[in-house]
């Protein structure tokens, strides 16, 4: 597990404040696949993920799951809905064990005068606002082969790290979908198996795929896409 040191916005701290912030933490710990919190829920804490990954995700109105991202220790989660005191905005589950540490926003605003934690909570909450503009575009441009193609240029250790069923869900693109790509890419000479390991043979390909992309078959993709995930301004 992290200590409160390593994360970035307490780095900075004095020993003293150290001190007295981890008195001020309560830690929860989690198994893999429980739930942080969900979809709507209210809190009055701020959540630092202290051990472990977890995966945030929107769910349709028909059930199905939109991922937005997955994040490992250490780090923060639901900064907006924290400051904004609205309710979160997607659901956390937890896709290891892992734990949180809490801290109520009474005490979290005691250290807004320090210089460095409000810099590297700025950072954060920029970061979060960088993922979901790469979301919107995944979504809304990204056809499903582009989506494969662009993570394998991205971030290929995922590719021989997680099962086909987890990579689709990250993409979300259905089992099927996925396994249907893959199979077209080893017959095209893209990729290939090599001792249960994902290699790819024609890198160039890939890139193809993504710049080549063509935009969905919809008149207002970002809308339809806030419609499908329910957002309501």
């Amino acid at each position: 597990m992290f200590a409160l040191e390593d994360i970035p916005m307490f780095s900075a701290l004095n020993q003293d404040c150290i001190k007295a912030l981890q008195g001020d933490i309560h830690i929860k710990n989690y198994a893999k696949k429980n739930i942080v919190f969900y979809e709507g829920d209210e809190s009055e804490y701020l959540h630092i993920l202290l051990h472990g990954s977890v995966k945030l995700y929107k769910t349709t109105p028909k059930g199905s799951q939109i991922q937005i991202n997955r994040f490992s220790a250490p780090g923060l989660l639901a900064e907006y809905a924290c400051f904004e005191k609205e309710s979160f905005p997607a659901t956390c589950e937890f896709v290891t064990d892992g734990t949180i540490g809490l801290l109520h926003f009474d005490k979290l605003y005691d250290y807004l005068n320090q210089p460095q934690f409000s810099l590297e909570l700025i950072k954060s909450l920029t970061g979060k606002i960088s993922l979901l503009s790469a979301l919107v575009h995944k979504e809304t441009i990204l056809s499903s082969e582009a989506k494969v193609a662009d993570m394998m240029l991205k971030k290929m250790m995922i590719f021989n790290r997680l099962k086909n069923n987890e990579i689709a869900s990250i993409l979300n693109l259905t089992p099927e979908t996925f396994s249907r790509i893959l199979t077209r890419m080893k017959k095209e000479g893209i990729i290939k198996i090599e001792n249960h390991k994902l290699v790819i043979l024609d890198q160039d390909a890939l890139y193809r795929i993504v710049d080549t992309n063509t935009i969905k078959t919809c008149t207002n993709c970002i809308a339809d896409f806030k419609k499908e995930i329910g957002y309501k301004q």
